[in-house]
């Protein structure tokens, strides 16, 4: 599998990938406002770093990287601190390493750029995904924790570089 950043093209499928990854698992009603969000990779990809994981031509998975600057970002407060969002994995490719790659090339980015930590939130209730970024070496970080609405709790978690 290679990491690399998505063309244009591609742009449609890594937002259906993001979209149907989030619904499979129970997060996300396809109807509900996110999913759109979810779905606009053409707006992350110029307003952030929409990388992905392929396997020849084959779309495996993506995650959006979100540097200083970026609308993405949305606990990183200093330029030395990474961000990404929606990691997200084809329910095909599933099992197969494509998110601890991916999580591991947001590692890589950041330390490249020079950052002293790496901060990202997770839905509550996402056990396995909070299990892989424990396992990369991401603690959790109370202190971070939010609500975007009512009915959703994201965990913060932040990785020292």
């Amino acid at each position: 599998m290679t990491v690399r950043l998505a063309t244009p093209a591609e742009y449609a499928e890594v937002g259906a990938i993001t979209v149907a990854a989030y619904t499979v698992d129970g997060y996300l009603d396809a109807e509900r406002s996110y999913a759109d969000v979810l779905r606009d990779a053409a707006d992350r990809a110029r307003q952030a770093e929409l990388w992905v994981g392929v396997d020849g031509e084959a779309l495996l998975g993506t995650v959006t990287i979100c540097p200083t600057g970026s609308s993405y970002r949305e606990l990183a407060d200093d330029a030395d601190q990474g961000e990404f969002r929606m990691l997200a994995v084809a329910p095909h490719a599933r099992r197969h390493g494509v998110a601890r790659a991916l999580v591991n090339h947001c590692v890589a980015r950041s330390r490249q750029q020079g950052h002293r930590e790496i901060v990202i939130c997770s839905v509550d209730t996402m056990s396995s995904a909070h299990t892989l970024y424990e396992s990369v070496g991401f603690v959790r970080a109370p202190e971070l924790d939010w609500s975007p609405v009512s009915d959703i709790r994201l965990w913060g978690y932040r990785l020292l570089l």
